[in-house]
């Protein structure tokens, strides 16, 4: 069982993330740069990833060891998007 201050932590890491994903897709559609939607899929990944470790180590039954990588696969991917956002030259 995960400890109730543990999971409280993840799920609200989980909502933070996806309310930045949220306001970045948000000004994508606004002003249509394809950067914001780098961004957005990023922190969609990351806020995945803070609750991956726990589902993959439960419904899986992997090693803790194994979901923390995939935990940690996941999470540099949302990293990598938003490293994308920020070195890729407009287009215009």
């Amino acid at each position: 069982m995960i400890a109730p201050p543990v999971l409280i932590v993840k799920l609200i890491t989980l909502v933070l993330s996806l309310v930045v994903a949220y306001l970045a897709y948000h000004g994508y559609r606004r002003n249509e740069s394809a950067p914001m939607l780098y961004v957005a899929v990023g922190f969609v990944f990351i806020g995945v990833g803070t609750i991956c470790e726990g589902l993959i180590y439960r419904l899986f039954g992997t090693s803790l060891q194994s979901a923390a990588i995939m935990q940690a696969l996941i999470v540099s991917s949302g990293l990598l998007f938003i490293l994308a956002s920020l070195t890729r030259r407009p287009t215009r």
